[in-house]
């Protein structure tokens, strides 16, 4: 089953969700969705050292 990252990029400026883990797999299919996420600028990740990166929304 494939993972819905735009659904989750709404929902994380939202404020239901706190953060999106990405794993390096899935970075692909993730990318797609943040490049056509009209607020893509106030999404922040932040990597790790096995590859996976953890993105927030930063608010004002």
């Amino acid at each position: 089953m494939e993972t819905n990252y735009s659904e989750l990029l709404t929902k994380l400026k939202n404020g239901d969700i706190d953060k999106i883990e990405v794993a390096p797999k899935s970075f692909m299919a993730f990318q797609n969705a943040f490049m056509e996420f009209e607020s893509r600028k106030r999404v922040v990740g932040t990597a790790s050292l096995d590859g996976k990166v953890v993105y927030h929304f930063a608010k004002d």
